[in-house]
Order: structure tokens, then sequence, then C-alpha cells
């Protein structure tokens, strides 16, 4: 009887739904990783595009500003918040974005991947890296934004503000990097702190770029920005 057969074929329903339930669920595991990279070319595109707008608008300088007052509180001065061990450190965390040490630690590290046998993954860091100067370059060129006043800076400046090259090009370096590194530990706490790490050094640079009032805090969260997204389409 029809009735008999769907009364039989109930049981399974839950089942069928089940396993669909679990083939979604290690599919979401497998691809976490392309979604999260995925979102974070969109949304750093995105702040980025919002913070260039903003600038070209006008509307960026009076937060700018306000952080440069914060951060130098003493009128026409070098002297900037906190003691002096402080603005010293600052000094040693700028220096972790400089061209000349990314660069050795680019170098460094390409040797590493080719004694490992990992060509393409040299040849991917070297990419980044110089896609990473080319945009802070060619967005620099593109803005031609001025540097905070001379009389507030802790360290010598020689281009254009906007983004912060210092802070793009470390994100970039540290972030792929890191995502490299990364994949070579089976242990999620390892890769966290791999990932961590990178971040942690990519955000004091940033940062130490705002004190030593070498940028703008706009052009530090438009490297940040553009830094990310440039290292995900590279991961990607």
């Amino acid at each position: 009887h029809p009735l008999d057969v769907d009364h039989r074929r109930r049981p399974n329903l839950p089942r069928r739904l089940h396993g669909s339930l679990s083939r979604a669920m290690s599919f979401a595991r497998r691809e976490l990783g392309l979604v999260v990279a995925l979102g974070v070319v969109a949304g750093g595109l995105y702040l980025f595009a919002e913070l260039a707008d903003g600038l070209v608008e006008g509307e960026i300088p009076s937060f700018d500003e306000a952080i440069l007052a914060w951060t130098h509180p003493y009128a026409d001065t070098h002297d900037v918040i906190g003691p002096d061990w402080l603005l010293e450190a600052m000094l040693d965390f700028t220096s972790l974005g400089g061209l000349a040490v990314l660069v050795l630690f680019a170098l460094i590290a390409v040797g590493f991947l080719l004694m490992q046998k990992k060509a393409w993954s040299a040849l991917m860091l070297g990419v980044a890296l110089g896609g990473g100067l080319l945009l802070s370059e060619g967005m620099k060129a593109v803005f031609d934004r001025g540097r905070p006043p001379d009389i507030y800076q802790a360290v010598e400046t020689i281009n254009a503000s906007f983004p912060s090259g210092h802070t793009l090009m470390s994100t970039v370096f540290y972030l792929t990097l890191g995502v490299m590194l990364e994949r070579i530990f089976a242990r999620r706490r390892l890769k966290i702190y791999v990932m961590g790490v990178a971040i942690l050094i990519a955000a004091l640079v940033g940062v130490s770029r705002v004190y030593l009032a070498a940028h703008w805090a706009s052009d530090v969260l438009a490297g940040w920005a553009l830094g990310a997204a440039w290292a995900m389409a590279c991961w990607l």
C-alpha cells in the first residue's frame, strides 16, 4: 500500500538531512581559509577606497589632525606622549617595515624555501613583495599627499604620505610569510600563533609610523587595508 511505503521511508529522511549537513560542514571547514581570504581582499579594497575618497573630498584631515595632536601634545616640538623608552621602542619597530630590512628578510626566506624545494612559494613571496612596492609607489604618486609637519617628525621622510609604504610593505611581507609558515604546521594553535605574530608585527609598524609623526593615521589605515588585500590576493 502507498501509505505503508511512505511510512517505511520516513526514518531515512533525517539520515539524509544529517548526511547533507555533515558534508556541508566539512566543505565549509575545508574552504574556510578561502572564504576568509576573499573577505580580507574585499574588505581591504573597500576600506582603501573609502579612505581615498575621503582624502579627495577633504573629510579625513580633521581626524588625522586630532590623532597628531594627541600623540604630540606639545606644539611645534618633536616631543611625544609617553616615556623615552617608548620612543626608542617605536624607532625599533618602524625599522621592521623599512625596505632594506624587508629585502634582507625576504632573501633569507627565499633561500630557505629554495632549499626546501619550494620554488613556487619563493617566487610568490618575491611577487608579493615586488607588487606591494609597486602599489605603494604608484598610490603615492597618484595622491601625492603631504606628510605631517616636519617639526613633529621624529624620523626622516622622503616621499608622499598616502598610503604608508612602511605599513603596506610590512603587511604584505609578514602576512604572506605567515600564511606560508602556517601551512607547515598541523596543530591549530601553532597556525594561530604564526598568523598572530605576523599581524602583530604589521600592526606595530603601522602604529610606530603614526607615533613618530612620519604619517597621518589615515595613511596607516590605508596601508593596512591595501597591504592585507594584496597579500591575500597573492595567497589565493
